[in-house]
């Protein structure tokens, strides 16, 4: 399907969010797919994420590293909605976003994503959102603070591959190895939001990605129940779907935005 400029409405606006240790460059396949067919598409680098200046120690709160998401927003004109797509810990991006911002969202999409409505508020959150790498060993390399607590973190390099990207290209997956940054861990998991929102009135879908190694399924499963979405799609991927399936992501990317009038 190609957007011509046959009609006088604007192509919807897809924008783009990373999870923890990426960046806008993880979208690269969707960028070219989506424009290639004439829509919109912004992709965003967190703080210190792509290449966002900032080192992941220095970033000391969630509003601090959704900053850059959140000036996007603010910049958007009143007149102008987008679609919001957050992978992995971007799912939170995204919902901070949507409770400030929901006259500005068409929609918001998790893929392989946190999906807590109020971010990591219970234990429950923390057991359904945040990952549990475990089973692989021991696989980060993290950085303390004084208090002795992690601040930062990287999935090591020779984990990488058999987590991450266990179905993705060999070139996708070293391409990542050379980009991946350590994640203000933090941060992320300091991300708390309020119940007096507009968020309600902003739809959400989400898609799943049934051979994960980071966010599990059951994992996604008890975040869908919770916070039940408007439609739920699943992808035969890994927690990478930009690199393993992008086709199949570009179908369902457009799927989403129809099924709220946007194509």
């Amino acid at each position: 399907m190609r957007i011509t400029e046959m009609t006088s409405k604007q192509p919807p606006h897809f924008v783009f969010v990373h999870g923890i240790g990426g960046g806008a460059w993880c979208w690269y396949k969707l960028r070219c797919l989506m424009e290639n067919s004439g829509y919109k598409v912004t992709c965003i680098d967190l703080a210190s994420g792509g290449i966002d200046r900032s080192d992941a120690s220095s970033v000391v709160s969630f509003d601090d590293y959704n900053k850059p998401l959140t000036d996007f927003l603010s910049a958007l004109p009143e007149n102008q909605k987008v679609i919001l797509v957050g992978h992995s810990a971007g799912g939170l991006s995204v919902t901070q976003v949507s409770h400030r911002f929901a006259k500005k969202i068409e929609l918001a999409v998790y893929v392989a994503a946190t999906m807590l409505r109020l971010g990591f508020l219970t234990d429950q959150d923390r057991e359904d959102g945040v990952p549990d790498l475990s089973d692989f060993g021991d696989v980060h390399e993290v950085e303390f603070g004084s208090d002795q607590l992690p601040i930062s973190a990287v999935i090591k390099k020779e984990f990488q591959r058999k987590i991450i990207y266990n179905m993705s290209p060999l070139e996708d997956s070293t391409l990542a190895a050379m980009l991946l940054r350590p994640g203000p861990i933090r941060a992320i998991l300091s991300a708390q939001f309020s119940t007096t929102s507009d968020i309600d009135k902003v739809p959400h879908i989400y898609i799943k990605t049934i051979h994960d190694n980071v966010v599990k399924p059951p994992q996604q499963e008890a975040m869908i129940r919770r916070w039940p979405p408007s439609d739920v799609y699943v992808l035969e991927s890994d927690h990478s779907p930009f690199f393993s399936t992008p086709f199949l992501l570009f179908g369902l990317l457009v799927k989403a935005a129809a099924s709220v009038g946007c194509n």
